[in-house]
């Protein structure tokens, strides 16, 4: 963060987005840690939005009066308030009155999860709870530290039974429906045919039809995210073939679909194990689609960590 964020002081004239002919719109996220929250700003970063991850309250004003400027082309923001600010949130709600005053329009997202989610999921990733070393301990005193801001929440959304496309899903049908309205939302996955197509995809796009950088011992335990693997997949002719009609389909797709309503597409692009041409050849279609306005694109790889 700049040194004249840092500094920007609340008592300080506000200036910024009376000056735009854009109204600047913050979108603050919060809620249980384990909740969700990593998914939700990577789907409001996917929808353009400018995004602060683990923003300290007395900052906010700073990102009001930097991006309230004229000239500023950043007009939608979306910051994360999570545990880890826990010496800082006496100052959240005067840093909350300061926005509104601003004019600025504040949306609150808080997402939560029961105990029993939340314990199960920390339990696989292995990671201790920001607030205690006692799992449900340090739960119940999130729950407590946060309750003002669910209060406050304009969606409050359980993630208990819900997956990260699910959830991705949900906000876009929600708080980010008005972005969807005149773009098609592009979805890429690659994945392992060893285990199992996609259940939500739209479309399937095989890769096996390409060399398997797997059977190069010095690509084998590396993936698709790789610099020497892509060069492998994508830089052949038929690679490159492949992926041009893929993203002139696409292209022609495009409008078709929003003309029927259909503002959401996923594109399931599979390999033997998901690891490398799949990935490869997904990363590369999603370059070439975000160079199209009316595209929003996101790339999930489900099989990535897997080993063949």
């Amino acid at each position: 963060m700049t040194e004249e964020l840092h500094d920007c002081s609340k008592a300080e004239a506000f200036s910024g987005p009376e000056t735009r002919s854009e109204k600047l719109e913050i979108t603050l996220i919060t809620g249980l840690s384990g909740a969700g929250k990593s998914e939700a700003v990577a789907t409001f970063e996917d929808m353009g939005y400018f995004c602060i991850d683990n923003l300290p309250p007395q900052m906010l004003a700073g990102v009001v009066q930097l991006f309230g400027l004229e000239g500023s082309r950043v007009n939608r923001v979306a910051v994360v308030f999570d545990a880890r600010s826990a010496n800082f949130f006496y100052e959240l709600g005067e840093a909350l009155e300061y926005v509104r005053q601003a004019g600025v329009a504040l949306r609150i997202l808080y997402l939560e999860a029961s105990d029993e989610a939340l314990v199960a999921r920390y339990q696989m990733t292995r990671r201790p709870h920001p607030l205690s070393a006692d799992l449900r301990k340090g739960i119940a005193r999130e729950r407590e530290l946060l309750r003002p801001l669910r209060q406050q929440a304009d969606l409050v959304v359980d993630t208990t039974s819900l997956s990260p496309r699910e959830l991705r899903r949900h906000l876009e049908e929600t708080l980010l429906a008005d972005r969807l309205g005149a773009q098609l939302f592009v979805s890429l996955e690659s994945f392992g045919y060893r285990y199992g197509l996609p259940g939500e995809a739209d479309m399937v796009l095989d890769a096996r039809f390409l060399p398997n950088p797997y059977w190069v011992p010095e690509l084998r335990a590396r993936s698709g995210l790789d610099e020497e693997v892509r060069r492998y997949v994508v830089e052949r002719k038929e690679a490159r073939e492949f992926v041009d009609q893929i993203v002139s389909l696409l292209r022609f797709l495009g409008p078709l679909f929003l003309l029927e309503q259909k503002r959401r597409l996923v594109v399931a692009v599979g390999c033997t194990g998901g690891r490398h041409r799949s990935v490869a050849l997904a990363e590369e279609i999603a370059r070439r689609l975000r160079e199209e306005p009316a595209i929003v694109v996101s790339v999930v790889h489900r099989d990535i960590e897997r080993m063949e």
